[in-house]
């Protein structure tokens, strides 16, 4: 905790900042209630910030909260990896043992990455996942020590974090959802220039309505002259205070300044610039204070103590005496543990900084780094790599500074900072040319490297190569999204293996830069890993081969499954068995077992799956245990099995969380939402996706989530929420990387949307556009769905003027369509009889037959929502076919249960039609809940239209324009205008073509030439 110092610049009284301090206390009495807070506190440096923060802590010390402080850390002008959180654990660790330690039971190793003290973090797996994973356990550690008691954590000096540290903290603030926790971070607002990295971090914090804002203004002159008093201890003349308000222009900071230079005799304008008076205070201290004081200003925000002593080779007398000289003139404080050092302000320690000659500069850096070569134990362990590398690299020493920039990497790797371990291997590689070659020699990939394969050397044996280094800082661009910075890499990187003989390597980075071009939107990735499978085309097999022909099974069953994509992942496996590369072994096989229940062979495809995942759990391949847990249920659902891909599914959640598999969650949770739409659970289905939205960390589960609401949307009537979800969707998931199991939802969801608002045009360009290419085989799934939406809504349309050009077309390409599509279960061979009578309702002529085959065929499938709109279609037809009383009685058996599953999952428009079928027949269904109301007797009347609105209505359902429509009803073409734009309020529609949908799906004007129909 930060403790008050009370010096003669610094005033006891606390002057002004009410509102800022009020906000803050709000904040912490929601915390307090269990309403998890976040805010931002920034402000120009000096302006009182910190003064703030101690003010509050204490406040909140005093009103029984916890408060545990962190900073971010500078040395050199980096900063270390997630500095200000490893800080505050080490303070709640130290304030609440017992609970700290009941918090991270059975994450210890993970959460060691953060605070070092809980466990080796030398073991552990490095995925693409595993920040993240880190970042969801340690918000989830906070909101459990904050779930009895009030925690307050306080993280200073944003603008000094480094990027680890800025990622932690917005997914904090995007996640943070329960416990009595409130987290203030603050930073120097006028260090936030446009390319400073802050910047967009505050931007996206600003766009969460959690998250709120404080910006820290100057004091007015009144404030100014209250703390003049305080520091003066007297009143001070008006003439000071003007002259001190207008030169400080109201920073707390100077104002001290300047009040403490009024009273040793300076004259407030003393020098040229606030920056000299600065440094005119370091400069009155006796020589060997200055000396120290230009020390510490290169040592970083703060210094131990005994580091100090070796690097400034005093006496301990001396040094002693210096250092006494500094605090007692304000220029250093001891820090809050007592055990090093660090000036009063930063702008002191920039003032100072800033005025270091560039050999001194370089001098200080060097002994900094000899001490700590000689003496590790003077810095805490988990920041000695770093802060060795910053000061070699600083000293212009390229032969210590490269291991050390490398073994700095190491230990950003094993903290899971991947962006620091990037910044530190691009700097090795600005140092690989200037170390000696000798030095390069003793270098080792072993101790350097993890994800490059030794492509046949010996990685104990074999010199580190300028490649490695490349290969790494690919990989951990990858894993801190960092994509374009690996995108460069992997192209320089190949540009250097053209000559160089080496497919391997060179067949390694292809591989790496499909999947970032994929994951940037920039391509669907085959190019790339098309060109990684030429390269290792007849070579022996090897763990990049095996590596590369997976990669290729797992894109083409995605994009292009077939028999080609079968024999790539057999191929994966057998190599992959064949080297010993267990997990890529398992990843093919897994693939391999979505392939055999795509082409026909679905036992033993859901065997091997099944086989797969608890291969993989008991050998703790997270991965796999990952991607089976969202490829079985998937290949479940596409066969009908909804009710075991969610027992599945049920238990990937509990799995990917946690091992911290925050994107296999999302996925999990999107196939959850489909699987239990299916089954008839929307409102579960809709939570699902609400959640595959939070934790997912990428768009393409924000599209999922997207997608499951538009079909939610469009089975409920909400045409336009539909058609905002669907745009929504097709943003996440781009236009580069065109998956069938993505892209033939959407049109389905885009056919749905053009029929419901009356373009049928618009759905039919839909579907050519749908089924030019065909369906892959696996896509069938997706294409009955495709080719239903397409037949629903010809039939739909069937007695609209507009849609008779190209009818025949359509129905003809429809049924070519259907032909070629595989219907191998009995989901698919059910949609396939829909479609067929779909396609003749379209035709007028579906019979009663038709359709009782379609309900025989759905009933026992667990799809309630279907099976409700079969048995509604085939009551109409047998109410159409004037089939006495025992057809009437049949249907009325068919409405009920169709009626209650449109009231029980809130499906609008198939409740209004089974309603109004039952009007018109004058059925008599059982009574419907209070928050049904069936339609009156007269339908149009209910919709609350006029006699001349229902004839103007009845002349646009028929495709009649306003001429003439005026002409039929002898009225002006104006008068019949307003008739329609009075219809469209009426009817809550955007456009005439719309208005006619609707009109004939509620089926207000039933065709005139065809009685048998108007008699149901």
């Amino acid at each position: 905790m930060l403790g008050a110092v009370e010096t003669r610049s610094v005033s006891p009284v606390f002057v002004g900042r009410a509102d800022e301090l009020e906000a803050l206390n709000d904040a912490l009495a929601r915390a307090g209630a269990g309403e998890p807070q976040a805010l931002l506190l920034g402000g120009e440096a000096g302006v009182g910030k910190t003064r703030l923060i101690e003010e509050f802590a204490a406040a909140s010390c005093r009103e029984g909260a916890v408060v545990a402080i962190g900073g971010c850390v500078e040395i050199g002008g980096d900063g270390l990896p997630f500095a200000p959180f490893s800080t505050a654990l080490r303070a709640l660790r130290r304030l609440l043992p017992d609970e700290l330690a009941a918090a991270a039971a059975g994450q210890e190793e993970e959460l060691a990455r953060l605070l070092p003290e809980l466990g080796d973090t030398s073991r552990g797996r490095h995925d693409e996942d595993g920040m993240a994973r880190l970042f969801e356990l340690t918000v989830r550690l906070l909101e459990r020590i904050a779930a009895e008691r009030t925690v307050v954590v306080l993280l200073e000096d944003l603008h000094w974090a480094d990027a680890s540290t800025r990622h932690l903290l917005a997914y904090l603030f995007r996640t943070l959802r329960s416990g009595r926790l409130l987290v203030v971070a603050t930073y120097r607002a006028d260090d936030i220039h446009r390319r400073h990295p802050l910047r967009p971090l505050l931007a996206e914090l600003d766009r969460l309505r959690t998250v709120r804002r404080i910006e820290l203004g100057r004091f007015s002159r009144a404030e100014v002259g209250r703390q003049i008093a305080g520091i003066l201890a007297t009143e001070p003349e008006p003439s000071q205070v003007d002259e001190i308000f207008a030169r400080s222009d109201g920073n707390a900071f100077f104002v001290e300044e300047l009040a403490v230079a009024s009273t040793e005799g300076c004259r407030a304008g003393l020098t040229d610039s606030l920056r000299d008076l600065l440094l005119v205070r370091v400069e009155s201290l006796p020589e060997a204070a200055q000396a120290v004081a230009r020390i510490v200003a290169e040592g970083g925000s703060t210094v131990e103590y005994r580091l100090l002593a070796a690097v400034a080779r005093l006496s301990e007398d001396d040094l002693i005496e210096a250092l006494r000289a500094a605090v007692g003139a304000n220029i250093l404080l001891a820090t809050t543990d007592g055990d090093g050092y660090r000036f009063r302000h930063s702008l002191v320690r920039e003032a100072v900084g800033d005025d270091l000659l560039p050999g001194e500069r370089s001098r200080l850096n060097r002994r900094y780094a000899q001490a700590l070569e000689d003496d590790p134990a003077l810095v805490p362990a988990d920041e000695r790599a770093a802060r060795l590398a910053s000061h070699w690299y600083h000293a212009h020493d390229a032969a210590k500074a490269l291991p050390a920039v490398l073994d700095a990497s190491v230990a950003a790797r094993r903290r899971h900072a991947y962006s620091e371990q990037l910044r530190l291997l691009e700097r090795a590689m600005e140092l690989w040319e200037s170390a000696p070659e000798e030095v390069r020699a003793a270098l080792r990939p072993v101790d350097y490297t993890e994800v490059y394969p030794p492509c046949g050397c010996d990685p104990a044996a074999t010199p580190l190569r300028y490649l490695d280094l490349m290969a790494e800082a690919a990989v951990a661009g990858r894993f801190c999204g960092e994509r374009e910075r690996a995108l460069k890499i992997t192209k320089r990187a190949l540009h250097l293996l053209e000559d160089d003989g080496d497919p391997l390597r060179a067949a390694w980075f292809w591989t790496q830069r499909s999947r970032l071009v994929e994951a940037q939107g920039r391509g669907d990735g085959w190019h790339e890993l098309a060109t990684a499978q030429e390269l290792v085309r007849g070579l022996p097999p090897s763990e990049v081969h095996a590596d590369v022909l997976s990669n290729v099974a797992n894109w083409s069953m995605v994009h292009r499954p077939g028999p080609e994509a079968l024999l790539a992942a057999e191929r994966a496996v057998e190599y992959a068995r064949m080297v010993g590369a267990r997990d890529i072994e398992l990843n093919a096989r897994l693939t391999l077992a979505g392939l055999l229940v795509e082409s026909g062979d679905i036992e033993a495809g859901l065997a091997e799956a099944h086989d797969v995942k608890e291969r993989a759990r008991e050998l703790g391949a997270a991965y796999v245990v990952g991607r089976a847990h969202v490829n079985l249920p998937s290949h479940l659902e596409g066969i009908g099995r909804s009710r075991d891909a969610v027992a599945i599914l049920h238990e990937g959640v509990e799995l990917a969380r946690g091992l911290g598999l925050l994107d296999t969650e999302a996925w999990v949770w999107g196939n959850l939402a489909e699987s239990l739409h299916s089954l008839g659970r929307w409102d579960e289905a809709s939570e699902a996706a609400v959640n595959s939205e939070r934790v997912g960390q990428s768009a393409k589960p924000r599209g999922f989530h997207a997608t499951v609401h538009a079909v939610l949307a469009l089975a409920r009537g909400e045409l336009a929420e539909a058609g905002r979800q669907l745009a929504a969707a097709r943003r996440h998931f781009g236009s580069h990387d065109c998956v069938p199991q993505h892209m033939l939802p959407l049109s389905t969801l885009a056919i749905g949307v053009a029929a419901g608002e009356g373009r049928l045009l618009d759905a039919r360009t839909e579907l050519v556009a749908a089924v030019r290419d065909g369906f892959p085989p696996g896509t069938h799934r997706y294409g009955w769905q495709l080719l239903l939406a397409s037949a629903i809504a010809e039939a739909d349309a069937r007695a609209l003027p507009a849609a008779e050009p190209g009818r025949a077309e359509a129905l003809g390409r429809l049924r070519t369509t259907a032909k070629a599509l595989a219907a191998n279960v009995p989901v698919w061979q059910a949609h396939e009889l829909w479609v067929r009578a779909e396609l003749l309702r379209a035709e007028g002529r579906d019979t009663p037959d038709d359709w009782s085959d379609t309900v025989t065929a759905f009933e026992p499938l667990e799809r309630p929502y279907d099976l409700a709109r079969v048995r509604h279609r085939h009551a109409e037809s047998l109410l159409l076919s004037g089939g006495g009383e025992e057809a009437r009685h049949r249907a009325t058996e068919l409405l009920r249960p169709a009626r209650a599953v449109a009231e029980h999952l809130r499906a609008r428009p198939l409740a209004e039609s089974v309603a109004l079928l039952a009007q018109r027949a004058r059925l008599t269904l059982a009574a419907a809940p209070e928050r049904m109301v069936l339609a009156p007797a007269d339908p149009v009347e209910a919709l609350g239209l006029t006699s001349r609105e229902r004839d103007v209505l009845r002349l646009v359902a028929a495709g009649r324009s306003n001429r003439q429509i005026a002409e039929e009803l002898f009225i002006s073409p104006k008068t019949a205008s307003v008739h329609v734009s009075n219809i469209l309020a009426k009817l809550s529609v955007s456009g005439r073509g719309e208005a006619a949908a609707l009109a004939h799906r509620m089926r207000l004007f039933p065709p005139e030439a065809d009685p048998a129909r108007t008699a149901g």
